[in-house]
């Protein structure tokens, strides 16, 4: 008996690499257009899972095997656990806080502080400063956010106004933060330093967010006062009826920072805050909690515990009679994530697919193959971080994919690796929460309560930084060069 011969792999046509994402933007498309805002509820996962059963197809036909296409997905998805349990843990955390006053008090100060008339680009400056000091834009979305947008819908503001003024100020802090992973990776990938990193990121960065503000400021003063605005005692009064309100029961939102800030991981940070939550919750809303609970022939305590944990697995529904509240506060728990974390998964296991057969580096390399001058490679860098950000559905792929691609060859042209650091950053980092199947996107939606689609045209600082760098990258202007005796002639840069 012979061994049974190893199948040779062959090297993806461009043809076959573009098929399985033809077959996904034709398939995403029709399932926004059959199911609307609930295409993510199910229909985009399907979407994406026979997308990559298109991609093993052609997989197996280039001669790879089932073993290792399953292994590929296994890694792939793997990749995602860190921020699979992130995303249980936030759901627990919504549910425990908005139980135990943490968010109807912040809401509650909040509309008192922030007018309509300044709340988008103040809520855009908000987040700015407490991601730029947590180096967090999923930390801040998930918690002075949900506050934000809370704010936002009781004033009848635009919501997807809102969420693009929250994630436009998040994303700006997460990406000029030194505490920021992918702050930290883009660089890495480059192959520069993280300040040189920072400083060098600034020229983009900071343009892109004045302009931000500007638009959100000129809206917020152009906008026609929102109708209902003038009910503001009467939800003020609800809050005070629902909760107990005070300024102690922000102690639970300023741990977390604490805990960021010090260098704590996101998922322990966020896990204490959710915990420290239910703790509040039990000695400081009981009654909410007895209501909530409806128990009648539980002891007390028993009814407390049933009530803070049904906050954590399940979330918690207010039936105050006032429609704009009870929307609003009846969310959480780490059940409402597992259609999020489906949707992040089936996006993995077609990127997976796709990075295992070489695909996704063909279509790589033939962009870089229209590459002329340095506009060209720095438009085609922004390019395929965005395109990883699509296909991929992941913002650390995004970076590093591109960012091992394109080293070599900005390094021949004789460029320095800070402008492809923060080419990877005005790309691949922003571009991420505007993809309803990228992690960030799906987390920023369910986070939030906005759909992606809802927020992304307003997602201004997002949207601008991207464009600044391309027509940086064909002016030339901050474009910086490498010392004549560092440029290394290398003809293998480009596969």
């Amino acid at each position: 008996m012979t061994d049974s011969p190893i199948p040779i792999k062959r090297e993806p046509t461009l043809g076959q690499a573009l098929l399985p994402v033809g077959v996904l933007i034709l398939l995403l498309a029709s399932s926004v257009y059959l199911f609307g805002g609930g295409s993510s509820s199910g229909p985009n996962q399907i979407a994406l899972i026979l997308s990559g059963g298109v991609a093993i197809l052609v997989g197996l036909r280039n001669g790879y095997v089932w073993r290792e296409l399953e292994r590929g997905i296994v890694t792939g998805i793997s990749l995602a656990m860190g921020a699979i349990l992130i995303l249980m843990v936030v759901g627990s955390l919504i549910g425990s806080w908005i139980l135990a006053g943490v968010v109807p008090t912040m809401i509650y100060y909040g509309l008192q502080i922030l007018s309509p008339t300044i709340f988008y680009p103040a809520a855009t400056i908000i987040c700015a400063l407490v991601a730029l000091a947590s180096g967090s834009s999923w930390t801040t979305a998930s918690t002075i956010g949900i506050a934000l947008i809370g704010i936002a819908a009781t004033q009848n503001l635009n919501v997807g106004l809102a969420g693009g003024a929250i994630i436009s100020g998040a994303y700006f802090g997460d990406k000029m933060s030194p505490l920021s992973d992918t702050t930290n990776l883009a660089p890495a990938m480059a192959g520069t330093d993280l300040f040189v990193h920072i400083r060098h990121m600034v020229w983009t960065t900071v343009p892109s967010l004045a302009i931000a503000l500007l638009l959100f400021t000129v809206i917020g003063f152009w906008s026609t006062p929102p109708a209902g605005s003038s009910d503001l005692e009467a939800i003020l009064s609800e809050l005070r009826a629902q909760f107990a309100i005070g300024p102690h029961l922000l102690l639970p939102a300023v741990l977390v920072f604490v805990l960021v800030i010090r260098r704590m991981p996101a998922f322990p940070a966020l896990l204490l805050g959710a915990l420290t939550g239910s703790v509040f919750a039990a000695v400081f809303q009981q009654q909410t909690v007895l209501t909530y609970v409806g128990e009648t022939d539980l002891p007390r305590s028993v009814a407390v515990l049933k009530g803070v944990w049904i906050a954590l697995f399940d979330g918690f529904v207010l039936t105050s009679g006032n429609a704009t509240l009870d929307e609003l506060l009846s969310r959480g728990g780490m059940s409402s994530m597992l259609n999020t974390i489906s949707l992040v998964m089936t996006a993995l296991m077609f990127g997976a697919v796709m990075e295992t057969t070489k695909m996704l580096q063909k279509i790589a390399f033939s962009i870089l193959s229209f590459v002329r001058e340095t506009g060209d490679l720095i438009a085609a860098t922004i390019l395929t971080a965005i395109g990883m950000n699509i296909v991929a559905s992941d913002q650390y792929i995004a970076i590093v994919l591109p960012g091992r691609m394109f080293r070599a060859e900005y390094r021949r042209r004789g460029l320095d690796p800070r402008n492809l650091s923060r080419t990877l950053e005005d790309s691949g980092t922003l571009t991420s929460p505007l993809v309803p199947w990228n992690t960030c996107g799906a987390f920023m939606s369910q986070a939030l309560g906005v759909a992606t689609w809802t927020y992304l045209p307003f997602c201004f600082f997002n949207l601008i930084n991207p464009l600044i760098a391309a027509i940086y990258g064909y002016s030339g202007f901050t474009i910086k060069k490498l010392p004549a005796d560092e440029i290394r002639d290398d003809d293998s840069a480009v596969a």
